[in-house]
């Protein structure tokens, strides 16, 4: 009776069929590995049980060749069925932020101001004193929006009072109007420390307030004071210089950005440029420049 294979050889010949595995050929070799492991005297006959026992060979031995080449049966893939709902969603980009925010039926500046509550959505609640809303004609048809509260606003509540808010007053008046016609209002509601700008977190965090106001009192222009409130409204990162005294648009309604009253306090020349775009302003609202 013939010996049974060594179990050293066994080995190998285990180890060369997970070395065909990986090379992904098995299946061609399967039937000689499986007569060499599972048939002991077939397995001795065979040439390459021969080359794996004769001395001085390399490690791997020779196995023989094959009668032809193999055939490579080449599939076509199957197709993984989608699922229809899938397959019909349309890709669409994201959401601006102001189609972000929706606007709420029925809205009203009390509503806006009850949800805004006693705020502590951003680090600004911290050092506030007072929640500065904003002041005016609730169905004004000019609308100013500032940057945020100083340090005058933050102690009164109310918007522009300070050195920019009086010389805000006497632009308004020169254009033939009072406080009382016009709504203002800032992008933040709460003092930013030592005046400074308002940051990124803080302005996405208090705008959609800012936004649900402006849609509340529906105006017919938009003014924006200074770079922060442009580039909130138009969100861009372009700086104001470049479109000031434009006239562009949010939400349907004209918005025209100048520059802001603090501004001009520290720089006077440029006065003479904010009054030709208030009476730009004028001139869709129907105001008489007023001869002095």
């Amino acid at each position: 009776m013939a010996e049974r294979i060594p179990e050293i050889l066994q080995k190998k010949l285990s180890d060369r069929l997970s070395f065909y595995d990986d090379l992904g050929i098995r299946l061609f070799y399967r039937d000689r590995g499986s007569a060499a492991l599972h048939d002991s005297d077939k397995a001795l006959e065979s040439p390459a049980i021969a080359h794996f026992s004769t001395p001085g060979l390399p490690k791997e031995g020779i196995l023989p060749k094959p009668a032809g080449k193999p055939v490579l049966r080449v599939t076509a893939p199957v197709a993984t069925p989608v699922s229809p709902k899938v397959a019909s969603l349309p890709v669409a980009a994201g959401p601006s932020l102001f189609e972000a925010v929706d606007k709420i039926a029925n809205d009203t500046l009390l509503k806006v101001r009850e949800n805004l509550g006693e705020c502590t959505r951003c680090k600004l609640h911290s050092t506030r004193h007072t929640i500065v809303f904003g002041d005016g004609n609730p169905k004004a048809q000019l609308v100013f929006v500032g940057e945020g509260p100083g340090a005058d606003e933050d102690a009164q509540g109310l918007p522009f009072v300070g050195r920019a808010g009086k010389l805000l007053t006497q632009m308004i008046e020169a254009m033939g109007l009072q406080r009382k016609d016009v709504y203002i209002c800032n992008v933040v509601k709460c003092r930013p420390p030592e005046n400074r700008q308002p940051e990124e977190d803080e302005v996405s965090t208090c705008s959609p307030f800012l936004f649900r106001q402006i849609d509340v009192i529906a105006p017919k222009v938009i003014v924006c004071l200074g770079a922060v409130a442009a580039k909130t409204l138009l969100q861009t990162n372009r700086g104001i210089s470049q479109f000031r005294g434009e006239w562009l648009e949010f939400r349907g309604r004209k918005l025209l950005a100048t520059y802001h009253p603090a501004y001009l306090l520290r720089n006077p020349p440029a006065k003479s440029e904010v009054w030709k775009d208030l009476q730009k302003v004028m001139a869709v609202l129907g105001l008489k420049v007023k001869k002095s």
